[in-house]
């Protein structure tokens, strides 16, 4: 699959658009913010629906109770703020007041991972899918491109209960058509191949689809899939594939301890032990930097992961 890099599209605009555009027929939908609703576009809501948008301020906290109570009374809230205090500031809410009671509470957290960029650490959340799926009846998802991140929040709007949207600061390429369908209950499979299986979601994955091209021109075949569902995972079509290749790598712009890395060695673990290598943030905090600058260091651009993936591949044929 060749990727068109050069043209990006806002993935947060993409959120912002889609919200408003469901808040037209969906009159339950209502929206909240902490003080962030230009950054996180969740303002396109409230130009539209002034009377349903409500900016809470640097609260967090009083934010996400807020939505419960509303929930409880059978509206559907969209709370939106950076990941870092999404998550963070706000576990204690999400924990005891969303998802203990399973109320129709969407979380959506924008600017998650190392390409924040400037920000710098305090920003920079690489923790908050590990937060976030380790609470009971909460759903995680990541999608990759805009056209994934409109059907999510389609998606989110028409089913209920708990759920964590992550998306991207950074504008992605476009990897899915219009014809695609967001599939809860399915892992992605954007590559055949057979020296290994790659499993990533998130902005990393057009990362992952371009260093497979660069392995491909090198002899080698690399299975691509694209978990935008964190949890609940698709254990059956891992394991599928885990089978037709000797190990597996995971690719997260997130830290390698509790997040897809994580989720997808406890599966494989219980189920199909084999090699798994997880590439991601090894258990360190973000620093400032430019964005596509911080991908590279942290090893996460296309041109890293494909000398790093191929460094693997070349041990694996070695034993075999």
């Amino acid at each position: 699959m060749l990727l068109n890099k050069e043209n990006k599209k806002s993935i947060r605009s993409a959120f912002g658009k889609t919200l408003a555009e469901l808040g037209k027929t969906n009159k339950d939908i209502v929206v909240m913010d902490a003080d962030l609703a230009c950054s996180t576009q969740s303002q396109m809501f409230g130009k539209e629906f002034p009377d349903r948008f409500f900016d809470c301020g640097i609260a967090e906290q009083d934010m996400i109770a807020t939505a419960a109570g509303l929930a409880s009374e059978g509206k559907i809230p969209f709370v939106s703020s950076f990941a870092m205090f999404a998550t963070g500031r706000t576990y204690d809410q999400i924990r005891n007041s969303v998802c203990y009671p399973e109320f129709n509470v969407k979380i959506i957290g924008t600017h998650g991972g190392i390409t924040v960029g400037e920000d710098g650490a305090s920003h920079q959340a690489l923790e908050d899918i590990a937060l976030m799926r380790n609470i009971p009846n909460m759903s995680v998802i990541v999608p990759a491109d805009c056209k994934e991140c409109e059907e999510v929040i389609k998606f989110a709007a028409n089913n209920y209960g708990p759920m964590y949207i992550r998306i991207a600061r950074t504008n992605l390429c476009d990897i899915f058509d219009d014809s695609y369908e967001f599939d809860f209950c399915k892992v992605k499979v954007i590559e055949e191949g057979t020296d290994v299986t790659v499993i990533t979601n998130g902005e990393t994955l057009a990362e992952v689809i371009e260093a497979g091209e660069i392995l491909k021109a090198q002899g080698y075949s690399v299975q691509i899939l694209h978990a935008p569902v964190v949890k609940p995972l698709d254990i059956a079509t891992i394991i599928e594939k885990a089978k037709q290749t000797k190990f597996v790598i995971t690719v997260e712009n997130h830290s390698i301890i509790g997040g897809l890395g994580s989720a997808v060695c406890e599966l494989l673990a219980e189920y199909y032990p084999m090699p798994v290598h997880r590439f991601g943030i090894n258990d360190t905090f973000g620093q400032s930097g430019k964005w596509d600058f911080l991908l590279d260091y942290y090893g996460l651009s296309a041109q890293k992961l494909a000398k790093n993936i191929k460094k693997q591949i070349d041990i694996y044929r070695l034993v075999k």
